[in-house]
């Protein structure tokens, strides 16, 4: 997609308003009209997200009644990124992992005006769901959304034991028959037997794993290896894929917005994810990955090679930041966010690069 920021003009009565904000952590949607471009839609709208629905500016979940598709989609979301300074990271994140050959949604910023008030700038994000893959030419198959800590593909947490596999999981798309393929690969990571590489192979898609491993290692997403992402089961391969998801708390940022070490998260992943420890203790696993990041950090995830990116959308989103009423009073943050996230892309680099001298080549 274009860095050029659209108009969306939200039109919600004023009782079914009253009821959208009686209760933030109700789900349940409220009628609506979406005016884009001169058309107009008949929605439904809800609040979206977990702690964010607490922040002044809310993101929402928005489903089309009729026409039921809006350029292609069923439903999007609209990610106030309250937290983030830069407005950016997300969409950052999503387009770098989609260089990288990873499956992931589409995104877009745009200007949203409520009831004739301007709310700022927002991030118009994909479904993951049936479309998302008719889109790209993919097999039907089940698709689950990891939705909190719970989906670190482990048996435990917390050192307690999970009352199911299933824990962490909601399934977005598929049936309750579904259901026993991801039950059998938590299962299979984490019982490992001597001819685990052979077994493994047989669930998971490893090579499209590794790359989103990259994506999610380089990017610091700490979030993204316990929640954060969705899998997805390709019906013809019979191998599951991942779906990177909510990644605003990367590229140097926390979930607050405060900076986070460049060496937070280790070139292995996070230690509460089993799944990164095992696969990479197989020694042809572990020299794929080691292959795929070397080449990775020399072209994609260096300065050079997402600075036009970077200053492009910074360049796109700024006159429009200068209105958001949210977020106008911190333009001297939002200016100098482009130089903090080349700092941060040169300090990862470098960290991640002397990590690499660990493994065996």
């Amino acid at each position: 997609m274009s860095n050029d920021v659209q108009s969306y003009y939200l039109l919600i009565e004023e009782g079914d308003l009253e009821d959208l904000r009686s209760d933030i952590w109700n789900d349940m949607p409220v009628p609506a009209y979406l005016t884009v471009e001169e058309k107009t839609y008949d929605i439904d709208i809800s609040y979206r997200g977990s702690y964010t629905r607490e922040f002044r500016k809310k993101s929402y979940w928005i489903d089309f009644i009729k026409p039921k598709r809006f350029y292609g989609y069923r439903e999007i979301h609209l990610n106030a990124e309250y937290k983030d300074p830069s407005l950016m990271r997300n969409k950052l994140s999503f387009d770098f992992f989609q260089e990288l050959g990873v499956l992931s949604p589409e995104s877009q910023h745009i200007n949203l005006t409520l009831n004739g008030t301007y709310q700022g700038v927002y991030l118009q994000l994909e479904s993951v769901d049936d479309l998302f893959l008719k889109k790209r030419g993919l097999p039907p198959g089940p698709i689950y959304y990891a939705v909190n800590n719970n989906a670190n593909l482990s048996l435990m947490r917390d050192n307690k034991l999970k009352h199911s596999l299933l824990s962490g999981y909601e399934r977005k798309i598929g049936s309750y028959s579904d259901d026993v393929y991801i039950e059998e690969l938590i299962y299979k990571i984490n019982t490992p037997q001597s001819d685990f590489p052979h077994i493994i192979i047989e669930y998971l898609n490893i090579e499209k794993y590794f790359r989103w491993l990259c994506g999610a290692v380089c990017t610091m997403n700490n979030d993204g290896f316990t929640h954060n992402y969705a899998l997805y089961r390709n019906s013809q391969t019979g191998l599951f894929e991942i779906i990177p998801w909510d990644y605003d708390a990367t590229w140097g940022r926390k979930v607050n917005g405060g900076i986070m070490r460049y060496d937070y998260v280790p070139i292995e992943g996070h230690k509460d994810n089993h799944l990164p420890f095992f696969l990479l203790q197989v020694p042809e696993f572990r020299k794929l990955y080691r292959n795929m990041m070397e080449e990775i950090l020399e072209v994609q995830f260096t300065v050079e090679y997402l600075e036009d990116k970077i200053v492009s959308l910074h360049q796109a989103i700024r006159p429009h930041f200068l209105l958001d009423p949210y977020k106008k009073k911190k333009i001297s943050i939002f200016d100098s966010e482009p130089e903090f996230i080349f700092r941060f892309i040169r300090d990862r680099g470098i960290y991640l690069k002397n990590q690499l001298m660990k493994f065996e080549k």
